[in-house]
C-alpha cells in the first residue's frame, strides 16, 4: 500500500486518551445501586511514569501525543480525557499499534522505537494529531466489554462526527474489530478490554491505529 505525505496526515494517531493532570472521585451510591465513579481515563494513563521503553502493550506514545495537544492548544476537545464526570468510551492504540503505523507510512517491515514512532506522529501537524485522537473517542456513552460483545453491526459517532463499526466476530471465543473508513488496511482489533471499568470514562486497547480516511 503506498502512502503518500498528505493521506499520512489523514490517518494517524490515535485516541484517545491522556493529560498531565486529571481529576478523581470515589464512587457514590445512591438508591442501593453502585453508581459509576469519575476517575477519568487521564488519571489511569498518566499514572504510567515509564515513559518510552521496549513495552509494546502499553499506552506511552498515545500518552506523548495528548500531552503534545494540550500543550499547543489547552482548551483542545481531547482535555475530556481528564473530565471524569463526562461518560466517553475511547479505543486507545497501544505503543505497538503506532509503530506498525510508522512502518507502513515508511513502507518498511522494520518496527521503529517508540520514541521514532512519536516523532513521526508529531510531525504530523498538532491539527492532524488532535483530529485522529478524536476519532478514537465515542462520547456519551460508557460501552463496556459485555455491551460491546452484543453491538455486532453497531455504528459508533466518534468526537469528529465520522463512524467506526463494531464487528464481534468467532463462534467459541468472541473477539471484536473496529471498521473504519481505511478499506486497503487490517482493521484494529480489540486486545483489552474495560480499562478504568465501574467509572464514567471507559477504554479497551487496540493494536492497530484508527485511520479516518481510505489510504491508497
Amino acid at each position: 500500500m503506498r502512502i503518500t505525505r498528505v493521506g499520512m496526515q489523514a490517518a494517524v494517531v490515535a485516541t484517545a486518551a491522556v493529560v498531565a493532570s486529571a481529576l478523581s472521585a470515589a464512587p457514590a451510591a445512591a438508591h442501593g445501586k453502585t453508581q459509576p465513579g469519575t476517575r477519568s481515563l487521564a488519571a489511569v494513563l498518566t499514572a504510567d511514569k515509564s515513559g518510552f521503553d521496549r513495552n509494546g502493550n502499553d499506552f506511552d506514545v498515545l500518552t506523548a501525543a495528548v500531552q503534545a495537544v494540550l500543550k499547543a492548544k489547552p482548551s483542545s476537545p481531547v482535555g475530556v480525557l481528564a473530565d471524569g464526570g463526562t461518560a466517553l468510551t475511547a479505543f486507545i492504540p497501544n505503543d505497538r499499534a503506532f509503530e506498525r503505523l510508522v512502518a507502513d507510512i515508511q513502507r518498511t517491515r522494520c518496527l521503529p522505537s517508540e520514541s521514532k514512532a512519536f516523532t513521526a506522529v508529531a510531525g504530523l501537524g498538532i491539527d492532524t494529531v488532535e483530529a485522529v485522537l478524536l476519532y478514537h473517542v465515542v462520547p456519551g456513552s460508557t460501552i463496556d466489554r459485555k455491551a460491546a460483545l452484543k453491538s455486532d453491526g453497531a455504528a459508533l459517532k466518534t468526537a469528529t462526527g465520522a463512524s467506526i463499526k463494531v464487528d464481534v466476530y468467532g463462534h467459541r471465543h468472541k473477539r471484536i474489530a473496529l471498521i473504519d473508513a481505511d478499506r486497503s488496511d487490517r482493521n484494529p482489533r480489540v486486545v483489552r478490554f474495560d480499562i478504568n471499568k465501574g467509572n464514567k470514562q471507559i477504554a479497551h486497547a487496540i493494536d492497530r491505529v484508527l485511520r479516518p480516511s481510505d489510504l491508497p
